[in-house]
């Protein structure tokens, strides 16, 4: 069985694999312009989920399976992929305490000024008339209570954070002192102090948020999207950000990425540009490989037992 990387993972890890599946043919290229004449004859493929397209898929006459190792796949070719009945199965999960972790530093940093005083150190200005708050008592709205959210919210809860989520259903969660639906987030945005966007890309949520969703918060409100680009225009938030309706936002993830060099985002006071790297740390492609190594016992085994399998019709 032939195994395609479309990247090129630590030796170490590729060496474990190797050793733990004797079985498989594993070919590791650096990218997917490589790795394409492989992946003609691939039965399993391995991707972070940004370099497929259709003629990779169709070309791939053997392929069952793909794995990604992201959670991301709205730059998958999922309409192919459905069509030739391919398994899909992603990393969820794996993200939740980078990107929890992310968030909190996010939140602590804004309310303890840790910007304004790097600043200052830079010019040798002692200020002790910088503004400081606490997040004590503090609420905080997580739109979309998946295991990244929840996993925020357990980590917010010990600081004394009233916790507020968004989920499909509205149903009760661990950790959340009120739960609410994309359908009825109106009615709690005017009352909390941060916002978290953790939506994923779908055609449900691509341009969620509209002007009236900034003209509802506070304008002492923060704004914190680690999830999607698209969820947002970028002309709403800026907008919003430019007639003050909220007070900052810190933004991790962009429609176009990289984020173009003019864009009006970098000069904006009112805004932190983070590179899409909320969930990146050391440990992000072990714990993907593990999914995937568990994966890859169960398809050998002609078990039916996958974990995270994806629908390619929902896109999640």
């Amino acid at each position: 069985m032939k195994c395609v990387f479309t990247f090129e993972p630590l030796e170490q890890l590729k060496t474990d694999l190797v050793a733990s599946f004797p079985a498989v043919q594993f070919c590791f290229y650096k990218n997917v312009t490589l790795a394409e004449q492989e992946m003609k004859s691939a039965e399993v493929i391995v991707t972070y989920g940004e370099d497929l397209v259709d003629e990779h898929i169709y070309q791939a006459e053997k392929l069952k399976w793909i794995m990604v190792t992201s959670a991301g796949l709205e730059r998958m070719p999922l309409k192919a992929i459905k069509e030739k009945n391919i398994l899909v199965t992603n990393a969820r999960g794996i993200h939740k305490i980078p990107m929890a972790e992310f968030t909190l530093g996010i939140i602590l940093s804004h309310a303890k000024g840790f910007q304004r005083l790097w600043e200052n150190q830079k010019e040798a200005v002692w200020d002790k008339q910088t503004p400081l708050t606490e997040i004590h008592e503090q609420s905080l709205l997580i739109v979309g209570a998946g295991a990244i959210g929840q996993e925020i919210a357990r980590l917010a809860k010990p600081f004394g954070m009233k916790v507020i989520g968004v989920n499909s259903r509205g149903n009760a969660i661990d950790h959340f002192d009120e739960m609410y639906t994309l359908e009825t987030i109106h009615s709690i945005l005017g009352s909390v102090d941060y916002i978290v966007s953790i939506l994923p890309s779908t055609e449900e949520t691509i341009h969620f948020y509209q002007p009236a969703h900034f003209e509802s918060m506070k304008k002492s409100a923060v704004f914190i999207n680690i999830g999607r680009g698209d969820v947002v225009q970028e002309e709403v938030l800026m907008t919003a950000l430019n007639n003050q309706e909220i007070s900052h936002a810190y933004l991790d993830v962009f429609a176009v990425e990289p984020l173009p060099k003019s864009h009006p985002f970098w000069k904006m006071s009112n805004v932190t540009v983070t590179p899409h790297i909320s969930s990146t740390t050391m440990n992000y492609l072990p714990r993907a490989l593990e999914i995937f190594r568990k994966n890859l016992h169960t398809y050998m085994n002609n078990d039916h037992e996958f974990i995270n399998v994806i629908d390619p019709e929902r896109g999640y």
